[in-house]
């Protein structure tokens, strides 16, 4: 979807948040920034415990301690949700920004009927209504995740797992909201249902024309559905672009492994994993994190963390083999990669 002429609606900068753990500060976000304007996509990847559900609901401020934000900004529509108070963030929380989160079945109250629960967030914020108004809003609610209106009626166990996650589409979105935050909403659907779930969700940001931040780690679903891409590995943003040409051109060894990992119809190859696997997030590795696993790693990435720089139009990575190179080397003859990763188990996980 063009984007083009559309205003800034989200600005995350330099956001850090941390775990307090009884071993020390679990850095789950290290210094993320990008922005988000009316219309666009963004599909948000990584592997398991790169703070990417850390950094979805930090932004929605519905994180838990041992979570803490420790500094930076998140501005929607010029407005720091960070600096607001509690009181004010529940009356911004579904009309500015709605998170749509993972495993619906247990983000649904279970012993609460499903039009009970759209209703609990529409009266939240708007007060007493007539039972006929309300009635419409429901019914309009759920139509537009294309659900029947008799659903009101039934328990989120009485609906199928697609069934569940549209309504808790509808339920973040009841308010036309500005942003949607989803949270992984295809985790544990077969790819049917994958697919019906991700057009809802297309056809449900087109009709807003609010801004979509999708957090997965699918990077065959994300890339048809996002206008841009970012990577996040060990809480850090190293990769951000449009999805074509990050497709086409990666330039981080992380984002070329996890392009190489996906199964093609054009060719056979051989599938390879990403060696080793994703470090401590409370004993990071000195310099650039992804150096223990990267095929391309040399002296000066185990001493300096690199900064993200400019590498194309509108594409930015944080890797020390630019600006000497003008793109990523092939992986081949010089370049050995392991196929098979080493068992070792991480110490820390986040979301």
């Amino acid at each position: 979807m063009s984007v083009d002429g559309d205003r800034e609606v989200l600005r995350v900068e330099d956001l850090r948040v941390i775990y307090d753990t009884p071993a020390g500060p679990v850095r789950a976000v290290d210094g993320v920034s990008f922005s988000l304007r009316t219309g666009e996509r963004m599909g948000l990847i990584g592997e398991s415990g790169s703070g990417k559900t850390t950094l979805g609901t930090a932004i929605v401020r519905l994180h838990r301690p041992p979570a803490r934000i420790v500094s930076g900004t998140v501005t929607v529509d010029g407005r720091d949700f960070l600096r607001a108070s509690e009181s004010e963030m529940r009356q911004l929380r579904m009309r500015e920004i709605a998170l749509i989160p993972q495993a619906a079945m247990n983000s649904l109250n279970p012993v609460m009927r499903v039009g009970d629960q759209l209703a609990d967030g529409i009266l939240a914020h708007e007060g007493r209504l007539g039972r006929r108004q309300l009635a419409e809003r429901l019914a309009r609610a759920l139509a537009q995740v294309g659900l029947p209106g008799n659903v009101v009626g039934r328990y989120p166990h009485q609906l199928s797992g697609g069934q569940r996650q549209r309504a808790a589409m509808a339920i973040a979105t009841a308010l036309q909201p500005k942003i949607i935050v989803a949270d992984e909403p295809t985790s544990a659907l077969d790819v049917v249902v994958q697919r019906q779930v991700m057009l809802t969700l297309g056809r449900l940001q087109q009709g807003l024309h609010a801004a979509v931040l999708l957090i997965g780690h699918d990077m065959g679903l994300i890339a048809q559905f996002a206008d841009t891409i970012g990577v996040l590995y060990a809480g850090r943003l190293v990769e951000q672009g449009p999805v074509e040409q990050l497709l086409d051109s990666p330039r981080h060894p992380y984002t070329r492994l996890l392009i190489d990992s996906l199964p093609t119809l054009d060719d056979k190859k051989a599938l390879r994993g990403i060696p080793g696997l994703p470090p401590s997030l409370l004993n990071l590795p000195p310099g650039c994190a992804f150096a223990p696993r990267c095929p391309y790693a040399f002296e000066r990435c185990g001493t300096e963390t690199p900064a993200l720089q400019a590498v194309g139009p509108a594409q930015v990575v944080a890797c020390h083999l630019y600006p000497e190179h003008s793109e990523l080397p092939p992986i081949g003859a010089d370049v050995e990669l392991p196929l098979v990763a080493p068992a070792a188990e991480p110490e820390v996980a986040v979301p």
